[in-house]
């Protein structure tokens, strides 16, 4: 687990497993404290998006707006463990 975003509106989580094999991202949207997890093919487009948003030096604001798509998905409300 290793945390490639963070600001007062959204963290994501990237996951991998004990050989670093890669599994995919927690989004999670802090103001209305809900997260959605992007597995397979998802995860996928959302690194490829990622990486394309990062090559043009984005803002917090406009990464921020970035994972605003996801908002209408997020559907698990978060919980601390």
């Amino acid at each position: 687990m290793h945390m490639i975003y963070n600001s007062p509106n959204y963290c994501v989580v990237e996951f991998k497993d004990a050989q670093g094999v890669f599994g995919g991202f927690e989004i999670m949207d802090k103001l209305s404290r809900k997260e959605i997890f992007l597995g397979g093919s998802l995860a996928s487009h959302f690194r490829d998006d990622v990486s394309e948003l990062i090559a043009n030096e984005p803002t917090i604001e406009e990464v921020d707006d970035f994972l605003s798509r996801f908002d209408g998905l997020m559907q698990h409300p978060l919980s601390l463990h």
